[in-house]
């Protein structure tokens, strides 16, 4: 996916409806509603758009939002300031693919960095760790102890 427009393109006819609006039109998923809001299995979450790497399950918590939450991302990310909805809010997005993956907040927990990132599940893709080695996220093992 990486570097290719045509490849992106490609990849954005695969994604549903849901998936679409809310990595390229910053739409939010309805809280509680997201496959990964109450998921807790081992592995790492992924832009559903390029693959790149975003958070892994080890910094993943139940904030009970509605929404995935994590405490950081596995690399950088992309910040913008967002006003919309008559609020004053930080928008998270993917580097790469620049895909809106939701917004990061300084009410998370305070032995954790103070970070809450609350991500739409439909912006994800989940890879489990036993299958870390066979999609190419190998390196990410080391994430867990």
């Amino acid at each position: 996916m990486e570097g290719s427009s045509l490849n992106k393109q490609e990849r954005l006819k695969e994604l549903n409806q849901e998936q679409y609006e809310v990595t390229q039109h910053a739409a939010t998923e309805y809280p509680f509603s997201g496959k990964y809001d109450d998921f807790y299995e081992k592995g790492i979450y992924v832009d559903v758009v390029s693959g790149e790497p975003l958070f892994s399950s080890e910094d993943k918590y139940d904030a009970g939002c509605g929404w995935p939450s994590f405490t950081k991302p596995i690399k950088k990310l992309v910040y913008h300031r967002d006003q919309s909805h008559n609020m004053e809010r930080t928008e998270v997005k993917s580097p790469e693919a620049d895909s809106h993956l939701g917004h990061v907040f300084t009410d998370g927990p305070t032995d954790r960095g103070g970070l809450r990132y609350c991500i739409n599940s439909a912006a994800l893709k989940f890879i489990p760790y036993d299958e870390l080695d066979k999609q190419g996220y190998g390196e990410y093992k080391q994430l867990f102890n």
